[in-house]
C-alpha cells in the first residue's frame, strides 16, 4: 500500500488506539474493552524493555497498530507480536498484509530471528496468516488454567 505511513508507537498513541481496539473486539467479538482496560494492555507492552509498537496511518489516520517486544533465547531474539489490529473498515484491502511485512523488516532489523504470535484457532486466521507464511508451532501448546 502506497499511501500507508509506519511510525514507532508512542504514549500519545495509546487513546487512538484503544478507540480502534475496542471499536474491533467490542464489536467483532462481543468484548467487554474500556478505554482503561485497552491503555493498561497497551502501556504493559510498551514500557517494557525491547518493546517494539508501531503505528499504520493511512491518510493521516490510524489504521492499524501492533505491539510486542523482543525476547532474548540462548540463539538470538525472537519478536513476539502480542497484538496486532487492523481498522476493521479497512480490512480485506492489503493493510495488514503490508503492516505485517513492516513488522518483519523492523523486527529483523532489530536482531530477530524468528517472529512468534498467539492467534484464534479459526479459518480466517489460518488464511491470513498462513498466506504469510506462518506456521503452526509444534513442538509448544498454549496451556491455560482457571483460578
Amino acid at each position: 500500500m502506497e499511501n500507508l505511513i509506519f511510525k514507532p508507537l508512542t504514549a500519545g498513541d495509546i487513546s487512538r488506539c484503544a478507540e480502534l481496539y475496542m471499536d474491533y473486539y467490542n464489536t467483532c467479538e462481543e468484548g467487554e474493552w474500556t478505554e482503561e482496560t485497552v491503555s493498561k494492555r497497551i502501556s504493559q507492552v510498551l514500557t517494557r524493555e525491547d518493546s517494539m509498537c508501531l503505528v499504520a496511518e493511512l491518510e493521516g489516520k490510524l489504521a492499524a497498530f501492533a505491539f510486542g517486544y523482543m525476547e532474548q533465547y540462548d540463539d538470538g531474539f525472537a519478536y513476539d507480536l502480542v497484538e496486532i489490529v487492523v481498522d476493521r473498515r479497512l480490512q480485506s484491502r492489503g493493510i495488514g498484509s503490508a503492516f505485517m511485512a513492516e513488522i518483519e523488516r523492523c523486527a529483523k532489523e532489530r536482531g530477530a530471528f524468528l517472529i512468534q504470535l498467539q492467534a484464534v484457532a479459526d479459518d480466517a486466521h489460518e488464511r491470513f496468516y498462513g498466506r504469510l507464511g506462518y506456521k503452526n508451532a509444534l513442538n509448544f501448546v498454549l496451556k491455560c488454567k482457571m483460578l
